[in-house]
């Protein structure tokens, strides 16, 4: 249930400014921020004694693909960069089923909360016919647990046949796919402050959509005041791909139909040269930095520090559980942390910074300014760690041990003023059970594909 007044008393550490001694929730909203050695300007009805945890802004994640929770560690598709890896998996993918897309959801989703994600990003841009319904799925989950999401509707209309990448099953046209996102805007989409479902617009890549897809779909995104969000820049294979069939670089590419804007953002962003960073600083576009799936298919490295610089917004997604293969949004903090202090610099990339681009940072990427940060008047949605594990003794900066002591997991988690983790476990969730389908339904996927 949700506290009408607590006080979360004497943090061992806090991610916000003067909050020494804690914050003041009422509501779904922090009213109050508690400096050192003061005790609440406002009454309060509970207090809870956080003197053994670090809290956190609720961690972001700004991109991830949570049916492929069903192929980790999939054997047809180990070892093998990008488009391989893909054309090996989209087979095994198009037998999803819609119960097996509700458990994998449910699965992702908790995995995130119980690593201190409050929000989450979905790009689901797979609709074989027996999936049609897959965002209304995904919403329906996403209500169960109480967290909150932006589920971008994706799609791809450029199939084998047409020289993309994904079969034809898994493909729709441009009609559908257009009739089918405006459906879910005006179902689902909440804009206002404190909304806990947001819908975007989301065309897979510019290697599995048509031109003109991607320019309807800009203009349909301008008409209705919702986000665009794509995969770009990702491997050299991609960048080949837009000069073989479109004669252009991936940028200019998504300059001609219309996407270069402040509210576009793009997972991964790896292979860009100086004069496309400018030019993507410049439109305000931001990008997903998803450094555990880049290390993983061996794409390469975010340039996220020379991005920032020229205008662009940097957050973390810890993308598609089969390239993961996890979802574990504080160990993403601290995987950027540590591959982009490779690119730059350990002084260059602190652990505050990496935070930042997991909450505040994250949330401009999804368009919000009501979370990522513990500021008064911004929604209650924390995460709570405590450092009472073996990895953490001996160590003395408690912000910074958790990610260079590397934590997994959170103790508590509150999303709009409600504690939906509480001593590392989700309310009401049986975990045991919830793996249970999972596990079977990731077996049957894998026999149908094998049929």
């Amino acid at each position: 249930m949700i506290e009408k007044t607590v006080w979360i008393k004497n943090p061992l550490a806090i991610l916000a400014d003067n909050s020494e001694n804690g914050v003041v929730i009422q509501g779904n909203k922090i009213i109050e921020l508690v400096g050192k050695g003061k005790k609440p300007k406002s009454t309060y009805e509970k207090v809870y004694d956080a003197s053994d945890s670090v809290v956190l802004p609720g961690l972001i994640n700004a991109h991830h693909h949570f049916y492929q929770t069903l192929t980790r560690a999939f054997p047809g598709a180990l070892n093998k960069e990008l488009f391989p890896w893909l054309k090996s998996l989209y087979k095994v993918w198009a037998h999803i089923k819609p119960e097996m897309h509700s458990v994998a959801t449910e699965l992702a989703l908790s995995e995130l909360l119980l690593s201190g994600c409050t929000t989450a990003s979905d790009h689901h841009y797979l609709f074989p016919r027996q999936l049609h319904d897959a965002i209304d799925i995904q919403v329906s989950v996403v209500q169960k647990l109480g967290m909150r999401a932006t589920l971008t509707r994706g799609s791809m209309s450029l199939g084998e046949r047409d020289g993309g990448l994904p079969p034809q099953s898994v493909v729709q046209d441009d009609e559908e796919i257009l009739i089918e996102s405006e459906r879910l805007i005006n179902n689902y989409h909440q804009p206002d402050e404190g909304s806990m479902v947001q819908i975007a617009l989301a065309p897979c890549s510019p290697f599995s959509v048509t031109t003109e897809l991607m320019k309807s779909t800009a203009k349909l995104a301008n008409k209705f005041n919702v986000r665009l969000h794509t995969h770009l820049a990702e491997t050299m294979d991609e960048e080949n791909f837009c000069l073989q069939k479109y004669g252009l670089r991936t940028v200019d590419y998504l300059d001609s139909v219309g996407w270069l804007s402040d509210k576009t953002w793009l997972a991964h962003g790896i292979h860009f040269n100086e004069q496309e960073i400018q030019k993507l600083g410049s439109a305000g576009v931001g990008i997903c930095h998803c450094p555990s799936s880049n290390m993983m298919l061996a794409s390469g490295i975010c340039h996220n520090l020379e991005l920032e610089e020229h205008g662009c917004i940097i957050g973390l997604g810890v993308d598609g559980s089969a390239s993961n293969d996890g979802s574990n949004m504080i160990n993403e903090v601290r995987q950027a942390m540590y591959l982009q202090r490779l690119k730059y610099g350990a002084s260059k990339v602190t652990h505050n910074r990496a935070l930042e681009w997991a909450t505040s940072g994250s949330a401009k990427l999804l368009g919000r300014d009501d979370i990522g940060e513990i500021v008064i008047g911004k929604q209650a949605d924390l995460a709570l760690f405590k450092l009472n594990d073996m990895r953490f003794s001996g160590s003395h900066d408690p912000l910074a041990a958790l990610l260079l002591c590397g934590a997994q997991k959170a103790d508590r988690v509150m999303v709009a003023g409600k504690w939906l983790v509480i001593d590392s476990q989700i309310e009401g969730l049986d975990e045991g059970e919830l793996i249970y389908r999972h596990s079977a339904a990731a077996k049957e996927l894998s026999k149908l594909s094998q049929n």
